[in-house]
């Protein structure tokens, strides 16, 4: 899979060129609470990362910036929400991954992606993290291969749904270690979580946000990172292809929508406290610290990006056969 790290890099330095003109009339917005819809349960990493941010844009605005999860079908039923919503800026989605899957994954959709929502900026960028049960007899990436080859069929692995990013990282990593363990689908990450540690699945490819605290805390077993680089959060965690499978990378992202037909100007609003808010030391800090990075842009930089995340995971999707009816 292609890195993200170097277009990250690309994404600040284009992000710091970019000068959104934003018009008088938009300058006082917002005037009332701001709801920031989330397709999953809370305790997961989208949750952190819209509570971080949120967090600063009520400081930034004098208004309350409502974290409100919709959980279920990859996201798309908090997706649809925002779609139907008024015009008007006050109901935000913030998406991931899943919402790129989506397209190839479902027969039928409720709303279009491209169609109905309209790109506001990227937000952050995320690691997998590799979670184990500690009765698993697997110290590393080698090892887990090893057994899931020695047990075809018999390792029950945890994901938020079909389609999140979790569950298609897991498959990309079957696919490429010619293994395959059980999907096992929850309605979220903190779900996933406490069954892992609860025993009840032995394997996580969890979003590092949602669960470095557990391994600090030492309840579950990290064997590897995602990412093409260790994690400023778990150094000490190596990471998928230096661990025992060369080439193998991917990773989380989350980013802002609005529904299509928002004014242009308070899109760039939007965008640009977003981005001045990504930028603020404590939000890099307190992003560090739950396992993420920011990743800030322009919407039409997202647009794109999001263009080429549903071409890219359409051929995926396609190559594993997954095809759902809502």
């Amino acid at each position: 899979m292609k890195t993200r790290q170097n277009f990250r890099v690309s994404m600040w330095v284009s992000a710091a060129l970019v000068i959104v003109i934003v018009p008088a009339g938009a300058q006082n917005f917002p005037q009332k609470p701001v709801r920031t819809v989330i397709g999953y349960t809370p305790g997961g990493t989208t949750d952190v990362v819209a509570r971080i941010i949120g967090q600063k844009l009520t400081e930034l605005w004098g208004q309350p910036v409502i974290v409100d999860p919709r959980p279920g079908a990859a996201g798309n039923i908090g997706a649809e929400n925002v779609a139907k919503s008024p015009t008007d800026g006050y109901s935000m989605l913030l998406g991931q991954n899943a919402i790129a899957v989506s397209p190839a994954m479902y027969a039928k959709m409720a709303y279009d992606v491209q169609r109905d929502l309209a790109t506001v900026t990227t937000a952050s960028i995320t690691p997998h993290v590799i979670l184990l049960h500690p009765s698993l007899p697997v110290r590393n990436v080698k090892e887990l291969i090893a057994l899931a080859k020695k047990k075809p069929g018999e390792l029950l692995m945890a994901s938020t749904g079909y389609g999140n990013s979790d569950h298609m990282v897991a498959e990309l990593f079957n696919t490429m270690a010619g293994i395959k363990m059980v999907h096992i689908p929850y309605k979220g990450g903190a779900l996933a979580l406490k069954d892992l540690i609860g025993g009840q699945v032995v394997v996580y490819f969890a979003g590092l946000a949602s669960s470095v605290q557990m391994i600090k805390a030492g309840r579950v077993n990290a064997i590897a990172v995602t990412s093409k680089t260790r994690a400023r959060a778990v150094p000490e965690v190596p990471t998928v292809a230096e661990s025992g499978l060369p080439g193998y990378e991917a990773v989380l992202w989350q980013g802002y929508f609005v529904p299509a037909g928002t004014p242009r100007e308070v899109i760039n609003k939007l965008s640009t406290d977003i981005n001045r808010v990504l930028a603020m030391p404590d939000t890099v800090e307190k992003l560090a610290g739950a396992g993420t990075d920011p990743f800030p842009g322009s919407p039409d930089q997202f647009a794109g990006f999001l263009k080429s995340e549903i071409d890219k995971w359409g051929k995926v999707v396609k190559a594993i056969g997954l095809k759902l009816d809502n």
